[in-house]
């Protein structure tokens, strides 16, 4: 097989670079590679080192593919990034400035007037063009609604559909299937595989073995910065799974007690209906959720999960209107919206694009002992057994 890129005892110039040795790695035309590792493995960092954004302060990193494509094009020398594409989470900074946005802004209608709809980033021709992707992607379905207004899975499949656009050679995908619904993770699994097929080289990053798409043909397992296997993948693999929860002992007594407020009944809707402006997603929902369960909210991109949970979070301002009683009080009869958050930690896709700063899962899940959208202020020790446990 002819080599892809190479990559020959590389040391990139990293400030505390995340790799304690030397890197060597190669892709040849026609493999699909699933780079996998736990959070904090260096598989961001590998993803970002192949495709030439550090530079080297030893070894080499060479694309050899870049050689056939000069010489069928002498005229015009295109750089091996250019056809390289990543696509990451924050990879929605590349179709929208979302910097002036805020988190609630999308429950806000009559603030989304100046949000692009997807028709003003895929021109007619493009989705002629693309009439198969567009279908597999859904892209006809959302093509006049705004971005802002878009899930996280919606999101994912723009994206996805725009690096095509741009005919790379290669394609990158950190967590492929995130944010994506049973049914749209079995469509784009099929799409990749008819990406490889065709010739397009493909590269995942993904935290455990059932993230792997199954195009792949080549595993790269990290850990801590290190290649701890790198060749053909094997499906029945030992050594992958995720590291197991450890009992600790926790004391809930300081933690406020609600139940002699609230009573038994935490969330309680009633006709509830979900909409954006005068697109309307959901009727007549009906949900009481009570002390000690745990509930699952599932649906499919786009059938307005975050939205319900808006409702609950104070983030929709719609909820004054709805029948929505919480914590044993009606929405509306003088609570504010502090009131209500102080007692709620949540999280999602979404708050990811309105708060950027790079800090660890563990200070997020201890930001909420503060009300805080970020960690301000030190735990003590318990709290942090507390974080830790959660």
């Amino acid at each position: 097989m002819k080599p892809f890129i190479i990559l020959e005892n590389a040391v990139p110039l990293i400030f505390s670079s995340p790799f304690p040795f030397p890197l060597n790695w190669q892709m040849n035309e026609g493999e699909a590679w699933t780079v996998m590792g736990p959070n904090g493995s260096g598989k961001s960092y590998f993803a970002r080192v192949i495709a030439g954004e550090y530079n080297l302060q030893q070894g080499s990193l060479s694309f050899p593919f870049m050689d056939e494509m000069n010489e069928i094009s002498s005229s015009t020398k295109r750089r091996p990034q250019s056809l390289i594409k990543t696509i990451a989470f924050n990879s929605v900074f590349s179709i929208a400035d979302f910097e002036g946005s805020y988190y609630q802004q999308r429950f806000n209608s009559s603030e989304n007037e100046m949000s692009p709809c997807v028709s003003d980033i895929f021109s007619e021709s493009d989705f002629h063009q693309f009439r198969q992707m567009s279908s597999l992607l859904e892209m006809e379905r959302i093509r006049n609604r705004r971005l802002i207004q878009l899930s996280s899975g919606e999101l994912r499949k723009l994206l996805i559909a725009k690096s095509l656009l741009e005919h790379p050679r290669m394609l990158i995908l950190d967590h492929p299937f995130m944010g994506l619904d049973e049914a749209s993770r079995h469509q784009l699994n099929d799409f990749l595989y008819d990406l490889a097929r065709n010739g397009l080289q493909l590269l995942f990053l993904v935290p455990s073995e059932s993230e792997i798409p199954s195009c792949t043909t080549h595993l790269l397992k990290m850990h801590r910065g290190c290649i701890e296997y790198s060749g053909e993948i094997s499906r029945s693999q030992e050594g992958m799974s995720a590291s197991s929860i450890v009992d600790m002992e926790v004391d809930w007594s300081s933690f406020p007690d609600l139940s002699s407020s609230t009573g038994d009944e935490m969330v309680r809707m009633e006709d509830v209906d979900i909409s954006y402006g005068s697109y309307m997603i959901n009727r007549n929902i009906n949900w009481t959720i009570r002390r000690g369960e745990k509930w699952a909210l599932m649906g499919p991109n786009g059938s307005g999960k975050s939205t319900l949970l808006s409702y609950i979070f104070a983030d929709h301002p719609q909820a004054y209107s709805k029948k929505l009683f919480l914590f044993g009080r009606k929405r509306g009869s003088g609570e504010s919206i502090w009131d209500i958050k102080r007692h709620i930690g949540y999280t999602s896709s979404e708050m990811h694009l309105y708060y950027k700063q790079n800090i660890s899962c563990l200070k997020v899940v201890a930001s909420g002992f503060f009300d805080t959208i970020g960690l301000y202020r030190q735990c003590n020790e318990s709290q942090m057994v507390v974080a830790r446990y959660v």
